[in-house]
């Protein structure tokens, strides 16, 4: 079983998510801040990295950059999932991170954009 690491400080999409991701078969392992998503990281690389931006202790783009400077999890995986407008989404990727969704609240098309993102990187 894939194992998803879901770093989101709002309560209610991280808790729709890693129901939606646990029910499309994953193993879901939640974060609510950047700190407490980069010791989980550190210590149970997960298959991938699911992270917002906008964190509370330490930022998505400082977890970002501390994963991909450590040779032991440089090459994770991570989706951005965030509330950042897609202007936002050069710089992002320039960062390291590996693909960009775009949230705008809990719904299927979210969902489904999540879903296929996860199913992407797993495959290649």
């Amino acid at each position: 079983m894939k194992t998803i690491l879901l770093v989101d400080d709002s309560k209610l999409l991280r808790m729709a998510n890693a129901r939606l991701l646990a029910k499309a078969g994953y193993e879901v392992l939640t974060a609510a801040d950047g700190e407490e998503g980069l010791r989980i990281v550190q210590s149970r690389v997960p298959d991938v990295l699911v992270l917002d931006m906008m964190l509370p202790k330490i930022s998505g783009v400082e977890v970002l950059r501390a994963v991909r400077s450590n040779p032991t999890t440089q090459a994770l995986p991570v989706i951005v999932l965030t509330s950042l407008s897609q202007l936002n989404r050069d710089k992002i990727m320039a960062e390291g991170a590996t693909e960009f969704v775009e949230k705008s609240q809990v719904s299927s098309q979210n969902s489904s954009d999540l879903l296929k993102a996860i199913a992407r990187i797993l495959q290649s």
